[in-house]
C-alpha cells in the first residue's frame, strides 16, 4: 500500500496537470460572464457551472500536457512538469483528461443547459485538437488562432446563466482574444531558446525579436479601444471605463517601451507579461464592481 506522502505527491502531480494557475484566470473570466448576465442562475447552480468550467479547463490542460510531453521534456520552463518528470504516465494523463472533460461537459449540460455544455465541449476540442495538435507545431500564428479557446470562458459563463449568447459576452471574447497574443509573445521573447530547441515555431523563433515586438504593439493598440466597448455599450459603467483607460494606456506604454528596446534586455518583455496578467484580472474585476457584485 502506498504511503500517505506518496499519495499526496501523486495527487499534487495530477492537480499540476490541470495547469491551475493558467486555469484560474480563465475561470475568473467565466465567472464574470456569468455574474454580469441579465439572468443569474440559482447560486448553487452557478457554483456548479463554475466548477464544471474549471474542470473542463483543467481537462484541456491535462490533454495538452499529454500530447506535448515530448516537447515539454526539451524546454527548461516545462521540463519539471509531471509527465517529463515521471510522476504521471502519458496513458494516465490521457485517461484523466478524458474523464475530466466528459464529466465537466455532462455536468454543465445536465445542471444548466445544453448550449453552455456545447460551448465548453467546443472550447476543449479547439484547445486540444486545433491549437495543441494542429497549430502549435505548424505556424507562428498558433497563439493568435488558438487564443480563441482562451477567450471563450466568459461566453460559456454567460450562456450558463442565460441559455443564449448576447453581444456582451462576444465583446468580452474580443478583449481576451486581442489580449492573448501580446501576453504570450511577451513570455516567449525570453524563451526563444526553449522553443527553438523544441521545434515550436513561435513568432520570436520564426520572425525574430523586432517583428515580434511590432506585432505585440499592434495587438496592444487594437486592444485599447476594444477594452472600452463595455463602457461605450453601457454594460461596463464609469468605474470600468476609468480602469480600462488607465490600464490600457499602461499596457500600450509597456508595449511601446518593449518595441523600442534593443539588445538582450529581458526586463521590458517580462514587465509586459506580468502586467498583462494584472491587466486582464483588474479589467474584468472592474466589470463586477460596476455591476455592484
Amino acid at each position: 500500500m502506498a504511503s500517505l506522502p506518496s499519495l499526496a505527491a501523486r495527487l499534487r502531480a495530477f492537480v499540476a496537470l490541470m495547469k491551475p494557475r493558467v486555469m484560474s484566470l480563465a475561470v475568473f473570466t467565466a465567472l464574470v460572464g456569468l455574474l454580469i448576465a441579465p439572468v443569474r442562475p440559482d447560486p448553487f447552480l452557478g457554483l456548479i457551472a463554475i466548477l464544471a468550467i474549471a474542470v473542463g479547463g483543467g481537462s484541456a490542460g491535462v490533454l495538452n500536457m499529454w500530447y506535448e510531453a515530448d516537447i515539454d521534456a526539451l524546454m527548461s520552463r516545462t521540463a519539471g512538469r509531471p509527465i517529463p518528470r515521471g510522476s504521471v504516465s502519458r496513458s494516465e494523463a490521457l485517461a484523466f483528461g478524458l474523464i475530466l472533460a466528459s464529466s465537466a461537459i455532462a455536468l454543465l449540460g445536465l445542471a444548466l443547459n445544453l448550449l453552455a455544455a456545447a460551448l465548453l465541449a467546443f472550447t476543449i476540442f479547439f484547445y486540444v485538437v486545433i491549437y495543441t495538435m494542429w497549430l502549435k507545431r505548424r505556424t507562428p500564428q498558433n497563439i493568435v488562432i488558438g487564443g480563441a479557446a482562451g477567450a471563450l470562458p466568459p461566453v460559456i459563463g454567460w450562456a450558463a446563466a442565460t441559455g443564449s449568447v448576447g453581444l456582451e459576452p462576444l465583446v468580452l471574447f474580443l478583449i481576451v482574444f486581442l489580449w492573448t497574443p501580446p501576453h504570450f509573445w511577451a513570455l516567449s521573447l525570453n524563451r526563444v531558446g526553449d522553443y527553438a530547441r523544441a521545434g515550436v515555431p513561435m513568432l520570436p523563433v520564426v520572425s525574430g525579436r523586432p517583428e515580434t515586438t511590432r506585432q505585440i504593439l499592434i495587438y496592444s493598440i487594437l486592444l485599447f479601444p476594444s477594452s472600452l466597448l463595455p463602457w461605450a455599450l453601457g454594460f461596463g459603467g464609469a468605474i470600468y471605463g476609468a480602469v480600462a483607460v488607465i490600464s490600457g494606456a499602461i499596457f500600450v506604454a509597456l508595449a511601446v517601451r518593449l518595441a523600442r528596446c534593443r539588445g538582450g534586455d529581458r526586463r521590458p518583455a517580462y514587465r509586459l507579461f506580468v502586467f498583462s496578467i494584472l491587466y486582464l484580472s483588474v479589467l474584468f474585476a472592474s466589470l463586477l464592481i460596476g455591476k455592484g457584485v
